[in-house]
């Protein structure tokens, strides 16, 4: 059958939720998969425009494909949009690879259209991916390969049933230009290594490899659906949602079997790599304060529990002052509330209430996270504590340290907020006036 009727078919069967007379948008670089792509969905009757991104990183061949995509644009009779991109410095500065910044961009770009956006991802395409991954480190997630329909980025992939030689074979028989991209024949880019030198040498000894892998990839495909169901209750058993947290027991954890699968299945969606499953669980049985961080979040060992978190953010290092006539100020933790009152025996809540000697209080007052080296003398206490001996007593975890917050009146620890007030600004029989504080949270 010809590749057009093909395409169609395959469209209707696999798309059919999808309108003809709906709007799309094509990723068209100028190689033959996405112009032969152009070709069959301007041949299907298919509504869309043509999106060309000019990462700007092989000099005139970059505007020279620019200008072969605007041309195709008018020769089919379709809209063009085309975006520029400085490429090499997005990598420096975000220090990660060049294809990892293209790739960035590039769904950046795609994520501001207001439509679906189609890719020519062939099944060449899906092996190549399946086989890094593999190599990489991967769950059975990593190994089904390209989605054709991914929902939340909007991408759709009608190729992934088509081999890279019908695409070429189809352009020649029906006289359709493409150009050529000179750093395809680079093996210093991962892609190019699995397709030019890996993937060739698998199919000397295994003619059968592409039909034999994209088989497995439909099968486990398949299975996936299967496989995260059940990881996904077993998983769900174990965690504890915390705020921004997730708290695991550790004893749970490692009763959890099998443990290598279900750990990482746990973290993978936090950024961490097959390679740091069994730093993972070493933990579980480390030191108390013991952390292992991904690009994203740490994993921290507290006591019993194991507890996964964000990455800490510069809010952390806000500092916040507070005037005399304040009645409000918003900070990370919440709403501190001011109110002048009478005095009001006994008035010494250690938690998001308390009442100070407004005497002892010297404006302004400065509100801020607790830091290395803090002090405080605790209500009831004639001697000062570190924060830091105060927090173990408490049996704070990491995270919760990093959240408490501190108000400070000259150079001295008022509150610490949420936990207790110190001694010095306490109410007593003496006192004439008083300070009410509240805390509540933040209004979203």
């Amino acid at each position: 059958m010809h590749l057009q009727a093909r395409f169609n078919k395959h469209w209707a069967q696999t798309f059919p939720h999808f309108s003809k007379d709906g709007h799309f948008v094509l990723a068209v670089s100028g190689g033959a998969d996405s112009v032969v792509l152009a070709h069959l969905l301007k041949g299907a009757g298919i509504n869309f425009e043509i999106a060309h991104c000019n990462f700007k990183l092989r000099g005139a061949e970059s505007d020279r494909d620019e200008d072969f995509v605007k041309n195709l644009a008018v020769t089919i009779d379709v809209p063009f949009s085309c975006k520029h991109f400085d490429t090499a410095q997005y990598a420096v500065t975000h220090k990660i690879s060049i294809q990892e910044a293209a790739r960035d961009l590039r769904y950046a770009w795609f994520g501001t259209f207001n439509t679906l956006v189609i890719t020519a991802h062939h099944a060449n395409d899906n092996i190549e991916t399946v086989f890094m991954h593999l190599c990489r480190g991967t769950g059975i997630a990593g190994l089904t390969g390209i989605e054709p329909y991914k929902v939340k980025e909007r991408l759709l992939r009608p190729l992934l049933v088509f081999h890279k030689q019908e695409i070429i074979d189809y352009a020649t028989e029906a006289g359709i230009a493409f150009v050529q991209d000179s750093s395809n024949a680079s093996d210093k880019y991962t892609r190019n290594f699995f397709r030019n030198q890996v993937l060739p040498s698998v199919q000397e000894v295994y003619p059968q490899a592409e039909h034999n892998i994209l088989h497995t990839i439909k099968h486990l495909r398949e299975v996936s659906d299967v496989y995260k169901s059940a990881m996904q209750k077993i998983v769900s058993k174990l965690q504890f949602i915390q705020g921004n947290e997730i708290h695991i027991p550790v004893l749970m954890w490692q009763k959890a079997k099998p443990l290598d699968t279900i750990t990482f299945e746990m973290l993978y969606p936090y950024g961490y790599t097959a390679a740091q499953v069994p730093e993972a669980i070493k933990m579980l049985s480390a030191h108390n304060g013991a952390v292992l961080l991904s690009n994203t979040h740490r994993l921290i060992k507290n006591r019993n529990w194991m507890i996964l978190a964000p990455l800490a953010t510069a809010s952390n290092t806000s500092v916040l002052v507070v005037e005399q006539n304040d009645t409000s100020v918003d900070f990370p933790g919440g709403v501190l509330g001011l109110q002048s009152s009478m005095v009001q025996l006994p008035e010494t809540s250690d938690y998001n209430t308390c009442m100070l000697d407004a005497a002892a209080l010297q404006f302004p007052l400065i509100l801020r996270p607790a830091a290395t080296g803090d002090y405080f003398y605790p209500l009831g206490m004639q001697k000062k504590k570190k924060l830091s001996k105060f927090f173990i007593d408490l049996k704070l975890s990491k995270t919760a340290k990093e959240k408490v917050w501190v108000l400070v009146s000259d150079n001295r620890i008022v509150w610490v907020i949420g936990y207790r007030i110190d001694n010095r600004f306490k109410i007593t029989p003496a006192s004439t006036a008083a300070v009410k504080l509240t805390i509540s949270p933040a209004v979203l």
